[in-house]
């Protein structure tokens, strides 16, 4: 079918990543927007998105009354435009930064779905910044530390940036002016040097109203994904007339620069399933500690050391099956649980719990306020090392 459900784990992992982008993008200036999953035809003709895409579309649902027809939202930059829209800019608004994890729908052919990397529902970690044209390289130039912030956080080494330019052969394939064109590329080229990125040109592989900075990241079996992309667009602010007051009063029209550093957060996870090969960070692992009551005599105990570490907001399972300590041990190990916490009549009288690490074996009896400091200096100090 091509539209994934997230079981809970999944969904964890899903969340931790949101979470972690928000609070970078909270702290670059962005701010968070919602928009509705239909929206009328006439918004993506406007756009131009309907002509380039409309085959590839879910076809439109007709209104029984109104004769209206919606689409199930392709993309999320027209929202975005109509935002900016709803109240006048001056030129010291500017730059505006708008984020949004939208849910996106497009008609992939049942050939070309796979797995969680080419589906029919999928949501990007999108973002629409409405920019002067003196501010364009400044801020294409953030939106890369951004993404390069990411793909540090999550070890992400072996990749291409891509600078996805126009063909020069067909340009009855793009809309906008050759000057804007221009324009548009000198800028992700010069940003691009300018921060010592390794690249590859492509022709022919900008978006229509744009070009772009792809980043081809490979996978545990060396295949190329395009993970991160940035794009420069002078087409759609003229589309949609946005406008802003300048410095001389008058009207002039802004630049938008598309980003999605996770691209979409189905692919995203697909590949970072095999690039981590189940080992997860620490910071972002669905649980971060097993706890493994020796007997059912201290289940309760368990549970207490849960509740106790949830307030560190450490997240983890207490793992009560009637099994013997070595299975459990042996199970949560194959399982990748990065931290084991072995508790029993001696732990539970001195309030301690006995702590085995991920493929490192048995590391001490703690309190469990050593624990949680273990974990969340272990995270800092991750996050130190990556900056």
């Amino acid at each position: 079918m091509g539209l994934p459900l997230w079981l809970p784990k999944g969904a964890m992992l899903r969340e931790r990543l949101i979470q972690f982008m928000q609070k970078a993008q909270t702290k670059s200036g962005y701010l968070p927007v919602v928009t509705p999953h239909i929206a009328l035809k006439e918004l993506y003709v406007c756009s131009g998105h309907y002509e380039k895409y409309g085959a590839d579309s879910f076809q439109p649902i007709n209104t029984p009354q109104e004769g209206e027809q919606f689409f199930l939202k392709p993309m999320n930059c027209p929202h975005h435009c109509e935002i900016y829209k709803s109240s006048p800019k001056s030129y010291k608004d500017l730059p505006v930064r708008f984020a949004e994890f939208g849910t996106v729908y497009r008609y992939e052919q049942h050939g070309e779905l796979h797995g969680l990397t080419r589906v029919r529902g999928f949501t990007q970690d999108d973002a629409h910044l409405f920019v002067r044209p003196d501010q364009v390289k400044e801020e294409f130039c953030k939106v890369i530390d951004l993404v390069l912030h990411v793909f540090n956080a999550l070890d992400f080494k072996d990749y291409t940036a891509q600078i996805s330019l126009r063909d020069p052969e067909n340009k009855a394939k793009y809309i906008g002016t050759d000057e804007n064109w221009k324009l548009a590329e000198q800028a992700i080229i010069e940003s691009a040097a300018e921060k010592g990125l390794r690249t590859v040109v492509e022709l022919g592989e900008a978006a229509f109203y744009g070009p772009k900075l792809d980043f081809m990241v490979k996978d545990a079996l060396g295949r190329k994904w395009q993970l991160g992309t940035i794009q420069v667009d002078y087409n759609l602010p003229e589309r949609f007339q946005l406008e802003y007051t300048g410095s001389d009063n008058q009207k002039h029209r802004p630049v938008m620069i598309h980003r999605a550093p996770f691209g979409s957060l189905e692919r995203f996870i697909a590949v970072l399933i095999e690039h981590c090969g189940g080992n997860f960070p620490l910071w972002l692992t669905p649980d971060q500690v097993a706890i493994l009551p020796i007997s059912e005599k201290y289940n309760d105990y368990g549970k207490k050391v849960l509740e106790l570490l949830n307030i560190s907001d450490i997240r983890g399972l207490v793992d009560d099956r009637n099994e013997k300590i070595g299975k459990k041990i042996r199970d949560n190990e194959l399982s990748k649980v990065p931290y084991m916490l072995v508790v029993g009549e001696k732990e539970e009288a001195e309030g301690k719990v006995a702590v085995r690490e991920h493929g490192k074996g048995d590391i001490g009896v703690m309190s469990i306020e050593e624990f949680a400091k273990l974990i969340n200096t272990t995270i800092e100090n991750d996050f130190k090392k990556k900056q």
